[in-house]
C-alpha cells in the first residue's frame, strides 16, 4: 500500500509539474509570441549614432595644391573637481596667474561640492603638462576635438565658424554642415548573446571635403587692400569681390571687418554676417552701365547720341541733379559714362521706356537671388520701382533708389562681360565624399540678355571711363579696363534709422572687367562711408592695384605696350 502510494504521488507530480511546462510553454510560444519574438530581436541588435569627424574646407591655389582653412585639432579641455580639492586656497594660489583668472574670483568658483568647473579650453599639452606639474588634487584633463583655423582672418565671412555644439554658424560651415558632418542617421548594428558585435559599423568616418574657388593668394591681397583703406581713409566697412565672370567662379570674396572663427564669441553679429550677400545697398552711378547697355540694346540711342544738359531735370515735380549740380551742355552718351552724368542717364532710360527698361532689369537678374552658396542671401523686390511712377525709374537709371546685394551687383554686371549671358555664381569648386567628387558646373540662366554688338558698343564707352573719365585711377598700364565709379548716399534705414531719405554718408564703389576686350576677370570695390568726396578717390585706386596683381599673378600679356614720356 505504501509502495502505491509513493508512485501515485510520483506520477501524479510529474503530470502536474508537465501541465505547468505545457501552459507555460503554450502562453509563451502561443499567446505572448509577438512580444517575445521583439525582445529576442532586440537584444540581438541595437541602434547607435555615429561620431563623425568633421570634413575640411580647402581654398584654391593657382599651379599649386589646394590648402586647408577649416580642420580640426585635438586640445586639453582642463576642469576641476572643487570637491577633491584639498587646499581651495592654494590651488587657487597657484592656478590664477597661469589661467589669468583673480585668485578670489577663482577661490569663491571653487568653494563649492561640485564635481565640475571648467577652467580652460582649447590648451596646448605644453601648458597640460605645466599644471600637471603643480600636483593639484582634484584637477582633470580630457582630450576634446576642436575646429581649427590656421589661417584665422583669412576668408572668414566666407567660412563661418562652428559653435560649441560642433554645428556650422554662418558661412560654408552653415550651408554645407549637413554634409561636413551628418549625424542624423542612426545605423542598426548585431551582437551575439555574450554582447560582442557581430558585424562592423558601417558608418562614415568621415564627412565631405569643401573646396572652394577662392584663391588663397587673391583673398589675401584683398583683404590687405580693405585693411589698407581703413588706414588711409577710415573705411566703416567694405567688401571686395573677383570672380571669372565667364565662369561665375568667385576667386574671391573679401570683407571688412574681419573676424577670427577661432574666436568668434569676441565679435558682434555684424561683423558675422557677409555683407557681399546678406547686405543691400544702392550701386549708384555703377548702374548707369545696366542703363546704358539696355538703352543701346534697344537702339534708341547711339554712342554718339547727344543731348544737352543742363544740370538737372524735375520729374514727378522732384528735382534731380547731377553730383554737386555741375552743368556739362551738349554731350554724347560715351560722355555721359566717362563723366557720370545721372541726368544722361535718366535721358537714356526715357528713351527707352519704364516697362521695357524694367524687362530689362528683370533680365540681369537684379530682382532674385543669385542662389551662390551661402546662407542667408538677401534680395530686394524692389517693390517702390515697381510702383510705375516716372520719378523711381529715372533715379533708378543712375542708381538710387534701386538696391541689391554686391553678389547680385557683379552677377548682372558679369552679363556684360560674357557675352551676354545670366550666369550662375559659385564659391564651391567640388565637394568630396568618400571617393565620389563632385563638381560644380557653371549653369547659363538666360542667354542673350544683351546682344554682342550692344557689348561691343558699351565695353568701348566703359574703357573711355579709365582712360580719361572718373575711373582714371583704375586703370592698369598696358591694359584695358572697362569699369564705372560709384558714389551713393546711404539712406537712413540701412543705417538702422526709422527715417524717410538719405544721410550724409556714402556708398562708394568701383565695378569693371578686364582685359576689356577679352574679359577674365571682373571685380568689384565697396567702400562703406570713406572719408573721400567720391569713388574716383578710394575705389577706384583699390580696383587698379589689386587687377595689376591678378593680372601678373595670371601673367596675362599686355594688351599694348606703354610707351614712357621723356
Amino acid at each position: 500500500m505504501k509502495s502505491s502510494w509513493r508512485i501515485n504521488f510520483i506520477l501524479g507530480f510529474f503530470v502536474f509539474a508537465g501541465i505547468l511546462i505545457v501552459s507555460r510553454l503554450a502562453w509563451l510560444q502561443i499567446f505572448n509570441a509577438q512580444t517575445y519574438r521583439a525582445l529576442a530581436k532586440g537584444q540581438q541588435e541595437f541602434f547607435e549614432s555615429p561620431q563623425q569627424e568633421r570634413g575640411e574646407i580647402f581654398l584654391n591655389r593657382l599651379s599649386e595644391e589646394p590648402i586647408r582653412v577649416a580642420l580640426n585639432k585635438n586640445w586639453w579641455k582642463c576642469y576641476a573637481s572643487p570637491k577633491e580639492i584639498l587646499d581651495i586656497s592654494k590651488a587657487s594660489d597657484s592656478l590664477s596667474d597661469f589661467l589669468d583668472i583673480d585668485k578670489e574670483i577663482l577661490m569663491e568658483k571653487l568653494n563649492n561640492d561640485s564635481s565640475y568647473y571648467l577652467l580652460k579650453e582649447k590648451m596646448s599639452e605644453e601648458e597640460m603638462n605645466r599644471i600637471k606639474k603643480m600636483d593639484i588634487k582634484g584637477i582633470h584633463f580630457s582630450l576634446e576635438k576642436y575646429r581649427y583655423y590656421p589661417y584665422q582672418e583669412l576668408a572668414s565671412d566666407v567660412l563661418g565658424f562652428v559653435n560649441q555644439d560642433f554645428k556650422g554658424e554662418y558661412g560654408i560651415e552653415k550651408y554645407y554642415n549637413y554634409c561636413l558632418i551628418d549625424d542624423k542617421e542612426w545605423l542598426r548594428r548585431k551582437i551575439s548573446p555574450y554582447g560582442y558585435s557581430l558585424e562592423e559599423s558601417s558608418s562614415i568616418e568621415k564627412g565631405c571635403d569643401v573646396y572652394l574657388t577662392i584663391d588663397k593668394n587673391i583673398q589675401l591681397q584683398a583683404e590687405g587692400l580693405l585693411a589698407q583703406a581703413k588706414e588711409e581713409y577710415e573705411i566703416e566697412g567694405g567688401q571686395i569681390i573677383v570672380l571669372d565672370p565667364n565662369t561665375g567662379r568667385i576667386l574671391a570674396m573679401a570683407e571688412y571687418p574681419f573676424f577670427n572663427p577661432n574666436k568668434y564669441g569676441e565679435s558682434n553679429l555684424q561683423t558675422l554676417k557677409n555683407g557681399a550677400v546678406q547686405d543691400l545697398f544702392e550701386p549708384g552711378s555703377m548702374f548707369k552701365a545696366i542703363t546704358m547697355a539696355s538703352a543701346l540694346n534697344e537702339k534708341v540711342i547711339t554712342e554718339e547720341t547727344t543731348y544737352e544738359d543742363k544740370g538737372s531735370v524735375t520729374i514727378n515735380g522732384r528735382k534731380l541733379s547731377n553730383f554737386h549740380g555741375k552743368v556739362f551742355g551738349v554731350v554724347n552718351m560715351t560722355q555721359v559714362l566717362e563723366k557720370s552724368i545721372n541726368t544722361g542717364a535718366v535721358f537714356a532710360e526715357s528713351k527707352i521706356g519704364n516697362k521695357t527698361f524694367l524687362k530689362y532689369l528683370e533680365k540681369f537678374g537684379v530682382f532674385e537671388k543669385t542662389n551662390i552658396e551661402l546662407p542667408g542671401e538677401s534680395y530686394s523686390k524692389n517693390t517702390v520701382l515697381k510702383s510705375g511712377r516716372d520719378v523711381n525709374f529715372a533715379t533708378a537709371a543712375f542708381g538710387q533708389g534701386i538696391d541689391m546685394t554686391p553678389v547680385n551687383l557683379v552677377r548682372a554686371f558679369s552679363v556684360l562681360a560674357n557675352g551676354g549671358k545670366l550666369i550662375n555664381l559659385h564659391i564651391v569648386d567640388s565637394v568630396k565624399e568618400g571617393a565620389k567628387i563632385t563638381k560644380t558646373e557653371t549653369k547659363v540662366l538666360k542667354q542673350g540678355v544683351i546682344s554682342k554688338d550692344t557689348l561691343n558698343q558699351l565695353t568701348k564707352m566703359l574703357v573711355q571711363v579709365t582712360e580719361s573719365g572718373y575711373g582714371k585711377k583704375a586703370k592698369v598700364p598696358g591694359y584695358y579696363v572697362a569699369g564705372k565709379t560709384g558714389t551713393s548716399q546711404i539712406p537712413f534705414t540701412s543705417l538702422g534709422i526709422s527715417k524717410a531719405g538719405y544721410s550724409e554718408k556714402t556708398w562708394q564703389s568701383f565695378i569693371g572687367f578686364y582685359p576689356a576686350f577679352e574679359p577674365k576677370f571682373l571685380m568689384l570695390v565697396k567702400l562703406d562711408n570713406p572719408n573721400t568726396s567720391t569713388a574716383e578717390y578710394s575705389a577706384a585706386p583699390i580696383f587698379g592695384k589689386l587687377a595689376q596683381y591678378i593680372l601678373n599673378y595670371y601673367k596675362v600679356p599686355p594688351d599694348y605696350e606703354e610707351i614712357e614720356e621723356k
